[in-house]
């Protein structure tokens, strides 16, 4: 006779993943005549549940070095930069508790694509990316069938024992 049982775990019940291009406006201290590198340092980010998405804020840094003087000084800029992404879930299951775990995970840390001089020749645009993707882990119903009829029980030990006869135990010169 098959019975069943409904066994409560936890789950991921909604998922979702944001990519995100962003332009930065820097204004360096001099006049860059050209753009010798840019990177993305410090990244830092923390998210919360907001309604049915999941609220991520975090912040990173822009590393820019230019030169300035027509080419005959460099300079690093270091700016801190702020966002907030508001990440849409899809749910597997509508009828859940609203107190979830929320994961969120980086797939594409943030990461410098351009960075140019405006046609004005003030400031430096640097072209960002990133990608960012939440889960909501929560307490879900999984219905397993079982029979009474049908046991794991019923092996042997002594066929685990004969495969253990042919292991030698004289390991250097004990007996």
């Amino acid at each position: 006779m098959t019975e069943y049982r409904e066994i409560i775990t936890k789950s991921v019940v909604a998922k979702g993943r944001k990519y995100v291009k962003a332009k930065h406006i820097v204004q360096p201290p001099h006049k860059p005549s050209s753009i010798l590198g840019c990177w993305i340092i410090n990244h830092k980010y923390a998210a919360k549940k907001s309604g049915d998405k999941v609220e991520v804020k975090g912040s990173y840094e822009l590393n820019v070095w230019y030169s300035h003087h027509h080419n005959t000084k460099t300079s690093v800029i270091i700016e801190s930069v702020t966002y907030q992404d508001d990440i849409s879930l899809r749910y597997r299951d509508k009828d859940i508790r609203d107190d979830h775990e929320v994961i969120a995970r980086v797939l594409q840390q943030p990461n410098c694509l351009e960075a140019e001089i405006d046609e004005h020749g003030q400031h430096i645009i640097v072209h960002a990316e990133r990608e960012i993707a939440a889960e909501c882990v929560g307490e879900t119903k999984v219905c397993v069938a079982f029979s009474r009829d049908q046991l794991d029980d019923d092996w042997d030990d002594y066929e685990i024992d004969e495969g253990l006869e042919h292991i030698n135990t004289k390991v250097y010169g004990n007996e």
